[in-house]
């Protein structure tokens, strides 16, 4: 169902984004692979091209960078940039402060990536999909999205955003084929929490202590899930949590 077809994944050289590309290559897809560090998308490509026999064209992207995106998708050759597919899933959290007591370029840090990064690659590419009658945007929100939790503030409202744009989005494609899933992960254990404390992978590591936490494997096969219901089956929004955890708030933990 998916053979053939051009995906794109924000935020792939790492977590979620990593493995939705190692999960999607056996498909047979053309995978276009962003994400800041670049020397980790290569290696990323290379593994897949060799093992699979694929078209994977990594490529540096700052989703941030609003004329970085618009150029760079412009320079994109044209097969490239017939984008079936696009997961939005670069995204990341700064800290777990009061708002009192925010970093203001924290902040920015988050809103700039999660949501306005969102918008800047989906305006690019929905057009296309749309006049070419075929496309599946999927956007790696968060259960963070669904109810705020202590210090998360900004974070959560990001994703929260990220929740009602999903809806939003498929009003605005009510009548196209084009379809839109929003998927809400729980704890995963991924590079999220050193991202957050800034390397201090001690603290990092309470975060999943004493529970199994989800995978970014687990993720991303939920998404290829989404990807291959039939055309006329568009799975809107799913929440996805590890046993171990009820909600943003409440987990057990085995001492």
């Amino acid at each position: 169902m998916l053979a053939g077809q051009t995906v794109l994944v924000t935020g792939a050289s790492s977590g979620i984004g990593l493995e939705c590309a190692r999960v999607l290559a056996p498909l047979g897809v053309r995978l276009l692979l962003v994400a800041r560090r670049y020397e980790r998308l290569v290696a990323l490509a290379q593994e897949l091209q060799t093992q699979y026999q694929i078209p994977c064209l990594a490529q540096a992207l700052d989703v941030r960078e609003r004329l970085g995106v618009q150029t760079w998708f412009e320079n994109l050759a044209p097969d490239w940039q017939c984008i079936d597919v696009v997961i939005n899933n670069a995204g990341l959290s700064r800290g777990l402060d009061k708002l009192q007591d925010g970093d203001i370029n924290d902040w920015e840090e988050m809103i700039d990536t999660n949501l306005k990064g969102l918008l800047y690659v989906t305006r690019l590419v929905l057009p296309g999909m749309i006049h070419r009658g075929r496309g599946h945007v999927v956007n790696i929100a968060s259960i963070a999205g669904l109810a705020a939790y202590p210090g998360g503030n900004v974070y959560c409202a990001t994703k929260a955003a990220v929740r009602i744009l999903g809806d939003a989005l498929k009003q605005d494609l009510l009548g196209t084929p084009v379809r839109v899933t929003t998927i809400n992960p729980g704890l995963v254990d991924t590079e999220f929490s050193p991202v957050r404390f800034r390397g201090d992978t001690e603290r990092a590591q309470q975060v999943y202590r004493g529970l199994t936490p989800l995978t970014g494997r687990d993720v991303a096969e939920t998404v290829a899930f989404c990807l291959t219901r039939p055309p006329h089956v568009n799975i809107q929004e799913l929440t996805l949590l590890p046993t171990d955890q009820a909600n943003a708030l409440l987990v057990h933990r085995r001492e």
